[in-house]
């Protein structure tokens, strides 16, 4: 028992701490997590199985398990929703969080890194079992220090050797000592789940975030944006064409860019990579991904500082992300500065891709010497496109906006004097976005532009230079939607679908007028009572003398609703109006076998929500289903004093007190204490024939504005993309629209 408080705590025993010295604790908590379920599912995997393995330690009432016995139990099983490969990733990633306490993030990378560089440069395992073991007498702690001591001092003797001018490993593994020996076997690790040991490194790089060490992150992009990124190099075509290439990075930070453009070329071998960065430890991290990317010593070089060695070779590529500074420091000479160095390391023939602030690369300048830079950038016939991106593109930076542009010396002959300007800021960059825009881009550079033959840009528009020149500093965004959308059916048509709504608003004029001469103006006939209030009664009490039943609503899953179904499906959304009836059905059959108790709607249910805020809505077709949380009025006919759906709804709909106020988390009260007058029969029957009324007369005003409404959109859409144009000899009679000469 626990304190007298009547609450067992079941344990395992025995509780040992005998474990592998390579194997970390773990919790329940962090076993959910690397086996991707949720907390309580360990707890019912340690209450239904007997095999699962017992504690081993106790840490402040946290039962803390044997990593490695956990991860080849939930192999063996099966459970989980993690395969082998990233369970031992996951359980490497532990133990290496859990040497935090010795070392800071920043050794844990470098030194892991270093590791699994030496054991690439050596060719074979960092403990290969050479070691000589310790000798009789000595404790267990004592063999483990000494062991650890002798792995160390093996590990610094290859180093030396195998790296005697340190460009890759050895000071690195000189700032720690032998208590760093469990990283080597945390490293083999790595190498067995990533199958190599440069799946292990990115795999770590990839976990850096959680390791702790931000600033390795804080510039890295989207994968969205790194596969267009990487669609934009045509790397792969280029390497199978059997092209040797340069590749650079003149600002490689920790080489993200290069690794996943090194990821899309399956042979290294015709590739020569530069790459440079200020900081020393970033560019010795980039020179270790690139090794062990496969890249070979003798065609990689990575310099400390703001240059590229250039002795090497020409770069045939460059990919670069200029360095990021914030708003009230960053300045748009120096990105532009930027981008010119990146411009004169192109040869004829070879492309650069620089990501950069927006406000430098695409806004509108406002000082002269930036517009003079720019322009004279677009001048010098090396800018190939001009993207601005989405916001988001580099998540650790939110609010940053990023621009990209392309850069070309001496593009195709149909392509000089232009310029390719695209827009996708408005849009999410999906797979489909960027697979297109990476081929608006491609078939620009590869062939320039073509005249209406189906290769037109979709998301951008060639623009003339000297037009750029002449603004002088304005934005670098395109002067108006693609040629293929403006050709679009969508387009195209719109003159005839605003034809025809404005023979439906005729139509529903003349519906108004033949009504009203037939019934005559709207009169509710209203009075003022006089005499005696109506009694007040409550939906509670409507309910209890049986004039109301009120029936709940049914739980469905989302995945068996769609837009095709023989029955409606009415939740918070279609009766508080935020989302059109009928728009969401389920199928019957579905709903006879998955939901044998769904009882439909009867023609006159009056259905109710209650949250987000009071939702009525008259279901007069029936045959729906009440989706949960939303619930079900019927109105008795045969009860003494019947009301009708129409007068509950309305009378609801007027009650006070339904709302809540901002910091509430329920209403001011329940439904069912809301009151409302208890009208005699004949008041309800008349009240009801004016609801009524009111609704038929507003279907004709929705059908005369909903038509109203579609000749104004699609008029304002042709208008705002120059498609459109306004006769003025009918601008008189009603701004009737014309098409606009293409």
């Amino acid at each position: 028992m626990d304190g007298g408080k009547g609450r067992t705590v079941v344990t395992d025993a025995p509780v040992t701490t005998l474990r592998s010295p390579a194997s970390p604790l773990v919790s329940m908590s962090e076993i959910a997590a690397f086996a991707r379920v949720k907390r309580p599912v360990v707890s019912t995997w340690r209450r239904r199985h007997p095999d699962f393995p017992a504690a081993v330690s106790e840490n402040a009432g946290r039962l803390l398990f044997d990593g490695v016995q956990v991860a080849e139990w939930l192999v063996a099983s099966g459970l989980g929703n993690a395969d082998a490969t990233e369970l031992r990733s996951e359980l490497a990633l532990f133990g290496i969080v859990a040497l935090r306490a010795r070392f800071t993030p920043w050794q844990l990378v470098e030194t892991l890194g270093s590791l699994l560089c030496l054991r690439r440069l050596d060719g074979r395992p960092l403990d290969d079992g050479r070691l000589p073991t310790a000798g009789p007498g000595t404790s267990a702690a004592d063999d483990g220090d000494a062991a650890d001591g002798a792995l160390w001092s093996a590990l610094l003797r290859r180093a030396q050797r195998i790296d005697a001018e340190d460009e890759f490993v050895l000071r690195e593994l000189r700032s720690v000592d032998a208590a760093a020996a469990p990283l080597a076997r945390l490293a083999e690790d790595l190498v067995e789940a990533a199958y190599g040991e440069r799946g292990a490194y990115e795999w770590l790089l990839a976990s850096r975030a959680r390791l702790g060490l931000d600033s390795l992150t804080a510039d890295a992009v989207t994968p969205g944006l790194r596969s267009l990124l990487t669609q934009l190099t045509d790397l792969r075509t280029r390497l199978e064409r059997g092209e040797s290439l340069t590749l650079a990075d003149p600002h490689a930070r920790a080489g993200d860019l290069l690794a996943a453009l090194l990821g899309e070329a399956e042979e290294h071998d015709r590739l020569t990579v530069l790459a440079a960065d200020p900081d020393e430890r970033l560019a010795r991290i980039t020179r270790r991904r690139l090794l062990l990317a496969g890249v070979s010593e003798l065609d990689l070089d990575v310099q400390t500082g703001p240059d590229l060695e250039e002795r090497l070779a020409d770069p045939d590529l460059v990919v670069t992300q200029l360095p990021y500074r914030p708003g009230e420091d960053r300045s748009i000479l120096t990105a532009l500065a930027g981008v010119e160095r990146v411009a004169l390391l192109l040869r004829p023939g070879c492309t650069a891709l620089v990501l950069g602030p927006a406000d430098a690369l695409v806004d509108e300048l406002r000082g002269t010497e930036e517009s003079q830079l720019r322009s004279a950038l677009l001048r010098d016939n090396v800018v190939e496109s001009v993207i601005a991106l989405p916001g988001g593109v580099l998540p650790f930076r939110p609010g940053y906006r990023a621009a990209l542009w392309t850069l070309t010396r001496d593009p195709v002959p149909a392509a000089e004097g232009k310029v390719l300007l695209a827009d996708i800021s408005s849009e999410p960059l999906t797979e489909a976005v960027g697979a297109r825009l990476a081929e608006d881009v491609l078939l620009w550079r590869a062939e320039g532009f073509r005249a209406l033959d189906g290769h037109d840009p979709r998301y951008g528009r060639a623009v003339l230079v000297a037009e750029l020149d002449r603004a002088f500093g304005g934005p670098l965004t395109p002067p108006g939607p693609p040629v293929t959308v403006l050709l679009s059916r969508t387009v195209t048509e719109r003159p005839a679908l605003i034809a025809e709504a404005e023979a439906r608003l005729e139509r529903a004029t003349e519906d108004i007028r033949t009504y009203e001469d037939e019934h005559g103006p709207y009169r509710g006939g209203v009075l003022r009572r006089v005499g005696r209030l109506p009694r007040r009664t409550t939906l509670g009490k409507l309910i209890t003398e049986r004039r109301v039943t009120r029936l709940p609503g049914h739980r469905l899953d989302e995945e068996d609703i769609t837009r095709d179904g023989h029955h409606a499906v009415l939740g918070p959304e279609e009766i508080t109006g935020s989302r059109a009836a009928g728009t969401r059905r389920i199928d019957r059959l579905l709903l006879a076998a998955a939901y044998e108790r769904v009882a439909l709607t009867e023609p006159g249910d009056v259905l109710y929500t209650v949250a987000p805020r009071l939702g009525l809505y008259v279901d007069h077709d029936g045959f729906a289903v009440a989706a949960f949380p939303a619930r079900v009025l019927r109105v008795n006919p045969a009860a003494g004093r019947p009301l009708t759906p129409r007068v509950l709804a309305a009378l609801l709909g007027a009650a006070r007190g339904t709302a809540r106020s901002p910091s509430a988390v329920r209403p001011a009260r329940r439904i069912e204490d809301y009151q409302l007058p208890d009208l005699d029969p004949d008041e309800v029957l008349r009240f009801d024939a004016l609801l009524a009324e009111t609704e038929r007369r507003e279907r004709l005003l929705r059908a005369q504005a909903d038509a109203l409404a579609e000749a104004r959109r699609l008029t304002v859409a042709g208008l705002a993309d120059g498609t459109l144009t306004l006769d003025g000899r009918l601008a008189s009679d009603g701004a009737r629209t014309t098409t606009h000469r293409m």
